[in-house]
């Protein structure tokens, strides 16, 4: 999944590598155009967040693009905006209440845009890698050395990457949450420093919620830390906009 996680920004890179460095550039206190609602609104499939049985704030945080500009996911997030700087130690940080809900379009495998390559068909491993590394983006250890900082992201990563791949491993279990109203299985898994899921949807309408319909289906993973993924529900968001706040 060959993508560049940004809103406005130039350059390209794959979402593997970048993930965890797009978050935290798309973190509160960011530059307005990197958090900017272009990006949603020419997404071509249905974005997903908590549905309306959660009535906190929902804020905007970033889409990933192909090297060609086609929007491939991004994520919206809910309750505090996580303090993500890994500068400064934050005692309120760990006292934070956020769940965050990632998008990836569902795309078959096919040819990169500049035609050298073939990308990989996105899947539930695909939701899965976004949600961890992205979760590990919020959670620096605050007692740990900014010079080590990059080394235990790295190998977080790593390690958050293998796990994705491998949804059926023990550290896995099943948890069923509805998704516009169906009961639907994810992946779950909890860590000290959070929890994260994923699963599947299918966008029946063929509508993008804030773009042109595919009329296929999403991928959605999610995360957070003090707010329990028990007994959440995920549905289509109708008007983007509204996560402006």
């Amino acid at each position: 999944m060959e993508t560049t996680s940004r809103v406005g920004a130039q350059g390209a890179g794959t979402a593997d590598a970048s993930a965890a460095d797009a978050a935290a550039q798309d973190a509160p206190g960011a530059p307005a155009d990197r958090r900017a609602i272009d990006g949603y609104l020419q997404a071509s499939f249905p974005w997903y967040g908590l549905d309306e049985a959660y009535t906190g704030p929902r804020w905007l945080m970033q889409v990933g693009t192909a090297a060609d500009g086609t929007v491939e996911h991004g994520s919206t997030g809910h309750g505090e905006e996580p303090t993500l700087r890994s500068e400064r130690a934050d005692p309120h940080a760990a006292k934070q209440r956020f769940a965050v809900v990632v998008t990836v379009a569902s795309r078959p495998g096919r040819r990169s845009a500049d035609g050298t390559g073939v990308l990989e068909a996105t899947s539930v491993s695909s939701a899965a890698w976004l949600a961890g590394s992205g979760l590990l983006s919020c959670t620096w250890p605050a007692q740990m050395e900014r010079a080590l900082r990059q080394d235990w992201l790295d190998q977080q990563t790593a390690l958050a990457w293998e796990l994705a791949d491998h949804l059926d491993d023990p550290a896995w279990s099943t948890l069923s949450l509805p998704v516009d109203g169906v009961p639907t299985d994810f992946r779950y898994r909890e860590s000290e420093y959070g929890w994260v899921l994923a699963g599947s949807a299918m966008d029946e309408r063929g509508d993008g919620g804030g773009g042109a319909g595919t009329g296929g289906g999403v991928h959605i993973g999610a995360y957070g830390r003090g707010m329990s993924a028990y007994g959440m529900g995920f549905s289509v968001i109708k008007d983007i906009t509204a996560y402006r706040g």
